[in-house]
């Protein structure tokens, strides 16, 4: 039988299934429940020093739904990082873990261009017991006049910085988490893992306008009638979220081996997070899925992808993390590899023989066309 347990960076995961970052993980009792139901680890709401500056506001959703109006399919929010109070953080840190203490509790943290600050938010968070950390550098609308959040992670040098100081206080294992709102995501990863993290999240939101309501004339999510750009989410995000994994997965792959990768971006079911893992993730988030299908979406997720593998004759997640990375390549090869097919297939029908004798000429022509155009 197949078994979804995973060892990554030293942390012992029953399954890959991980809570991200963001409500389903902003206090101590959906963090409980989350590991009730089984998830594989969770990652906390995002949390800072000085939670006083953090206020949001409502409405801070806004969704896209299928054309008949039954599913959401795109999940936009401008909600900011924890607003709770970080003496409260660290409380109910210290108690999750000793309410579960075989748990995976992860504390992502999100700090202002100062060392002494990120310093302080990883040791206090480390003292209180969590067991990893993820470093926030890509919330899409939060904070950027602090610059925090994407507006840090979209400049390698800075976010290299950053790393460098949070791996000389840091005891756990650290993933830097990515920005897609940023031309080439390999180089902020870059950055981060030759500044010594273990790993890398991506991805997180993709800066976003929902809509404009066409009776208002105001777009959404309308707070007193004006917005902000925001965080799109949900499983239109998917292809996207795919891609850059690729990217990163084969830059791991070619320039820091043995790292890891944590996937996210519109992972809904056991087959969506196959894929991640088939393009180089360790292990899966999902933070907008919880959102749309409550905490105990992790079950059918986990039977799902043990089908998967119990179909494909696979025993543990290694056995097919980053096997489709192998066939992609560049557009010229493909054309190269298709024209070679090609060739191939006109050489093997001049040798073709029919049971009453060689074609004819005009058969010959017509057959070669019909190749030429398959």
């Amino acid at each position: 039988m197949p078994t979804l347990a995973t060892t990554v960076d030293g942390l012992r995961l029953p399954n890959p299934f991980v809570i991200g970052s963001g409500p389903p993980g902003t206090n101590l009792s959906v963090i409980n429940r989350a590991f009730r139901e089984g998830w594989g680890a969770v990652i906390a709401k995002t949390v800072s020093l000085d939670a006083s500056k953090v206020v949001n506001v409502t409405p801070r959703y806004a969704k896209l739904h299928s054309s008949d109006g039954r599913e959401v399919i795109g999940w936009e929010n401008i909600e900011l990082i924890s607003d709770r109070p970080f003496d409260i953080w660290i409380d109910e840190f210290k108690r999750c873990k000793d309410a579960n203490p075989g748990g995976v509790l992860i504390a992502s943290i999100m700090e202002e261009y100062r060392k002494d600050g990120w310093i302080e938010i990883v040791e206090r968070c480390q003292a209180a017991g969590v067991d990893a950390f993820e470093l926030n550098f890509s919330c899409p609308h939060g904070l950027p006049e602090r610059k925090m959040g994407a507006a840090m992670g979209q400049d390698p040098e800075v976010l290299g910085e950053v790393c460098g100081w949070v791996m000389g206080a840091a005891k756990r294992p650290v993933w830097a988490k990515m920005t897609p709102n940023i031309t080439h995501i390999e180089d902020p990863s870059r950055a981060a893992l030759a500044a010594g993290c273990q790993g890398i999240s991506a991805i997180n939101t993709i800066r976003s306008v929902m809509g404009v309501n066409l009776d208002t004339l105001r777009p959404e999510p309308s707070v007193e009638g004006w917005t902000t750009p925001g965080g799109y989410s949900s499983k239109a995000v998917r292809p996207i979220a795919l891609r850059m994994v690729m990217e990163i997965a084969t830059m791991i792959r070619r320039e820091f081996p043995g790292r890891s990768l944590s996937g996210l971006g519109g992972i809904e079911s056991g087959n969506d997070a196959a894929q991640f893992i088939l393009l180089g993730a360790d292990t899966v988030q999902v933070c907008t899925g919880v959102m749309k299908f409550g905490y105990e979406c992790v079950r059918p997720m986990c039977e799902e992808l043990l089908a998967f593998m119990e179909r494909h004759k696979f025993e543990t997640l290694a056995d097919f993390k980053g096997r489709s990375l192998d066939y992609f390549t560049t557009h010229a090869d493909l054309v190269r590899r298709q024209s070679e097919r090609k060739a191939a297939q006109k050489a093997e029908a001049k040798r073709t023989v029919r049971s009453d004798g060689e074609w004819s000429g005009d058969e010959f022509v017509k057959q070669s066309d019909a190749l030429s155009r398959q």
